[in-house]
Formats: C-alpha cells, structure tokens, sequence
C-alpha cells in the first residue's frame, strides 16, 4: 500500500549528541526540524516515524565488516590506536571520536534502509538525518562515518525500484555515493556542487557509464543559477531516465550564511529543487547532508517539509515557532554575535538572485547535451 501522506524519519539521538564543541557539526539540526516543525503544528504523531538504529549485519551490505567493528570499537573505547586512525580514517578532526560516534550515524543510515522497505509501493519520506554522501565502504570521509544515501538506494532496488535518480544540491560533490555507483547504469547520478570546494571531486567531465552529470558551480552562484540549472539539465535528464525512485541529497550549506561554501544561495532553491522532482516519481526520498548554520539548516528543511506536505509558510512565523528558533545557539562562532531578526521571525528566505553566470549556463549545456 502507497505511504497515504509524506512521513519523517528522525530521532533524539540528534538532540543529545555532538562532533564535538570546534567541530562545525556541533550545532543542532535535527532536532531543530522535529522542533519547529511540531511548533507550526505540521508534524502530529501518525507523520513522525521514529528511525531505528541499524545493525552492523545490515550495514555491510555496503560497508565492510572490518570498517564496522572499528566504529563499534571505537565508540566503546572513545579512542583509536595509530593504526585504526590510518586504515579507517577516524579519530582525525574531520571524524573524531565522540560518544555516540557508530550510534548516531546508524540511526541515519537505520531510516535510509527503513525507507526503501516503506516506500516499496510508494510515497513520499523526508530524513532530514540522512545525506551523509561521503563516506566510503572501509573508511570515514568528510564528517561521514557511514553513507545512507547508497543504503538508501540500494534499499529501494531492494524493494522493487528498478531505475533510481540520486540528486544531490549540497555544496560539496557526493564523492562516496559516486564512487558507489559510478559504473551502475540503473542509478543516476547528477550533483550541483561548488567548484574547487573540497572533495574537489566531481569533475564536469566524469560520466561514470553515462550516467554520471556533475555540474560545477562557480563561488557566488545563486537562486538564479540553480533555477537555471533545475530546468535547462536537472529536470530534463531525470525526465529522460524514466525512474521510479528518487533520492535527493538536500544540504543546505549552499545556503549564503552557512560557513562551510561560498555559494549564494536561498532556501527558496532548495525548495524548488524538491517541489519539482517529487512530481516525477513514484518513489520519493528527501535526505539531509550539509548544513552549519543552525538557523538556516533548520530552516530551510522544515521549508522543505512544509513543501512536501503542502503546507503554507507563513510569511511570519507564530511565537511558538520563533521560540525554537530564538532558543538556538551557536557556540564559538565569533563573526556572529547574534541571529539576524529574519532568522527568527520568518522561514522561507527572501529570493536571492542576479545574473546567471557563463559557467552556469556553458556547463549546464554540456550535460544537457549529452543525454541519458
């Protein structure tokens, strides 16, 4: 039986735990979406599913048996030998060890596999969780101890989906998930990312089997751009592929005020983005990923939400909802002493466009071009 409305996937587990007090994956975002959007009166009991934690057995049929008892390991221990540091790449300032280091990215990748198994006659799931693109079989990478988008996807072939679509719009390239699926003819692959950020992987001209489509985007790009983008090569090429999933990568640190790019970008992009894909599947999973600003993370993927849903944002949130966003903290951020009002008061950001870019336009051509 298809899902009969949009359901999230969370859990508290984000609300108690952190990468540590410098890293930038300290600050709350989870727990802000389950928050803000019980605030607004848009998440009642029977719309909220309760990820569960995956098991090590489930987690190999990607990662590596090895790789997932040295998680185990070394969240038991809190520490990590030299040699563990090396092979497996934890214990390093972009992957320490933490307290809930093997159980707080099960749980996100607990809702990925969950969410194929739901979506198997269709419907539509948010895991706001989830995203975390660049991890690889045997190692850490990138703030990402396990990848749930490739769980994710390959739950949903799992369970019946034959041809899935993979679209991710943070501001760093899916270096893991393409590496998962580079040479997969069934799984497309089209990334937005910032050009020359790091991985600095995602080149204009890796295809994979054909079915590979990064698109590079230049620093400062735009609403403009990425709307652009959506309609001239997004839009196009996953209507070509005919999928009956989709799963998009959703990080908001595209987004003008997070620190981690330096794309322009509004949450109205990413609201675009997920309003115009959801009408070509059958099968549809919206994901988390980036994000290090508390204030437009939580935002922007309640907005999200809201979009899947149908739900009106209001141009002024009620006091209940500006509440948990006045509550928010950011600790150790010194350029920002205080939110800006609009981060408070209102969700959806105002448009942030301009000029579209030559890099835009000429690279968007190029994949356009190509074909599926």
């Amino acid at each position: 039986m298809t899902l009969p409305f949009p359901q999230m996937l969370g859990s508290e587990i984000y609300r108690g735990s952190s990468y540590g007090a410098w890293h930038p994956l300290r600050v709350p975002r989870v727990s802000t979406v389950m928050d803000l959007t019980r605030a607004m009166g848009w998440l009642p009991r029977e719309r909220f599913i309760t990820s569960p934690r995956a098991k090590p057995a489930a987690l190999t049929v990607f990662h590596t048996p090895d790789y997932i008892a040295a998680l185990q390991a070394a969240e038991a221990a809190q520490e990590v030998s030299g040699e563990v540091r090396e092979t497996y790449n934890i214990g390093t300032p972009s992957n320490p060890v933490f307290t809930e280091m093997y159980r707080r990215p099960a749980t996100g990748a607990g809702a990925s596999l969950l969410a194929g198994e739901l979506l198997r006659n269709g419907g539509v799931l948010h895991s706001p969780g989830g995203g975390t693109h660049h991890a690889f079989a045997d190692r850490a990478n990138g703030f990402c101890f396990l990848n749930d988008p490739v769980l994710a996807i390959m739950s949903l072939r799992r369970n019946g989906a034959t041809r899935v679509a993979y679209v991710d719009i943070d501001a760093h390239h899916c270096d893991g998930v393409e590496a998962a699926f580079r040479n997969e003819p069934d799984v497309l692959l089209i990334s937005t990312h910032e050009e020359n950020r790091w991985p600095r992987t995602g080149a204009l001209d890796d295809v994979g089997v054909g079915q590979v489509f990064n698109l590079p985007l230049p620093r400062g790009a735009h609403d403009d751009d990425m709307a652009f983008a959506l309609n001239e090569m997004i839009l196009p090429v996953v209507q070509a592929f005919k999928p009956d999933a989709i799963v998009v990568q959703c990080g908001s640190d595209a987004i003008t005020e997070d620190p981690q790019s330096r794309l322009a970008m509004s949450n109205n992009a990413h609201i675009s983005v997920v309003d115009a894909l959801r009408h070509l599947t059958p099968r549809y999973l919206v994901l988390g990923g980036g994000g290090y600003n508390p204030w437009s993370v939580g935002r922007c993927w309640s907005a999200v939400w809201a979009t899947l849903n149908g739900f009106e944002i209001p141009d002024v949130l009620p006091d209940e909802a500006q509440e948990v966003l006045r509550g928010l903290v950011w600790h150790g951020l010194h350029r920002i002493k205080q939110p800006e009002p609009q981060w408070i008061t209102t969700m959806r950001d105002s448009w942030r466009g301009g000029e579209i870019s030559d890099e835009t336009r000429t690279r968007a051509a190029v994949l356009a071009g190509r074909g599926i």
